[in-house]
């Protein structure tokens, strides 16, 4: 972990401690910031002088104990809520570059926020809680951006405290246990380059594969694994099989696609028929994030797709209960009614009495905003 004091930061202070700023990037020569709702401007990068960004990435780079010059030209360092990427002139036209993208443990979403802003109705987001109530395995969708792993963390507080959640992630974004004090979970920190363990800071970090694995001995009731984007989709999915419930996120743009995004990722054709049937068997909800451009040049999140995937009597199915932000009219799978039976919900749509203030608020805040426009 990375400790940088306020002072390391000079006058960048003001921006890293801005909550409502995600991003703050230096190209070389301009200083550009990232808002929650998307809004990029450009602010006054005089302050960023040779000196100061000398200054600044060496204490970067001795807090990490790297090198940062020619012969290293990238420079990655990380602490409970910053993540610090910075470049050296060596390797671009541009000039000296820096990125600075911010994961705070607060929670940005909340049910009253997201249906006051169109992010979807109350109807759809009481029955995406009742899903997690049930315990159903999530894969949320969507391009670069579009907060796929907020909306996650925002699912995953939903989940009973006394359930064990293990959070896998190579950046930390999830903070589960900060979010949710007194909850049952564990925090496991993985690295990409394929080691199966390395010893860093005296902390055994290992590859995503190697972890879910190890998971599965630490008696888990969710995974949540922060984006599946390489082999380790075989070992969620054979996770999931055994009953461990779980939250994924991963790149594609249509929940129709979500299987075939699995498959390329699983990257054994010799299993690709027993694969699909398990993917439509394990994964229960498609959820795909967009961003909409406003006039004002914010952006709006908002749900474009939620589907169920369900295999009954041998047959794969998707059913689309959300396209283009729209409710459709198709019921609930019986499968998927079924589950929620078990799980003491007999109405999909329907709120409980720890929610339903909230929701009732949001509803009430929503339709005055409609008859003031």
């Amino acid at each position: 972990m990375v400790f940088l004091d306020a002072e390391s930061f000079g006058p960048l202070l003001p921006f890293i401690q801005d909550e409502t700023i995600t991003d703050v990037d230096f190209n070389g020569a301009d200083l550009w910031l990232t808002t929650i709702d998307k809004v990029r401007k450009k602010v006054d990068a005089s302050f960023i002088t040779p000196q100061f960004m000398a200054v600044f990435i060496n204490k970067v780079s001795m807090a990490v104990e790297r090198q940062f010059n020619p012969a290293n030209p990238i420079l990655e360092a990380e602490s409970e809520e910053l993540r610090i990427t910075a470049v050296h002139e060596a390797v671009t036209e541009t000039g000296r570059a820096f990125c600075i993208r911010k994961a705070p443990a607060v929670p940005r979403y909340h049910a009253r926020d997201l249906i006051r802003q169109g992010y979807c109705d109350e109807k759809l987001l009481a029955l995406l809680i009742n899903c997690v109530r049930t315990k159903m395995n999530f894969v949320i969708c969507g391009d670069t951006g579009v907060g796929k792993t907020e909306f996650a963390k925002f699912l995953s507080g939903y989940i009973r405290p006394q359930d064990k959640v293990i959070t896998i992630e190579d950046n930390p974004e999830w903070h589960y246990a900060r979010l949710n004090p007194g909850n049952d979970s564990i925090a496991i920190k993985v690295r990409r380059d394929g080691a199966k363990s390395e010893k860093t800071d005296n902390l055994t970090v290992m590859n995503y594969t190697n972890a879910i694995k190890t998971c599965l001995r630490l008696n888990p009731a969710w995974i949540m694994l922060s984006e599946a984007r390489s082999k380790e989709a075989k070992s969620l999915l054979e996770c999931w099989s055994t009953g461990v419930k779980g939250i994924t996120t991963i790149h594609t743009d249509h929940v129709r696609k979500i299987p075939d995004r699995f498959l390329n990722m699983i990257q054994n054709s010799i299993d690709a028929d027993r694969m699909v049937n398990d993917i439509y068997d394990f994964i229960d909800v498609g959820i795909l994030l967009r961003l909409k451009e406003m006039p004002d040049g914010s952006s709006r999140r908002y749900i474009d797709q939620m589907c169920f995937f369900n295999r009954e009597n041998e047959t794969n199915s998707v059913c689309l209960l959300v396209e283009e932000g729209r409710m459709q009219d198709v019921d609930i799978p019986e499968a998927i009614a079924k589950k929620m039976k078990r799980a003491g919900i007999c109405d999909p749509y329907a709120v409980w009495h720890g929610h339903a203030s909230a929701l009732e608020e949001a509803k009430k805040a929503h339709g005055a905003g409609e008859g003031r426009s």
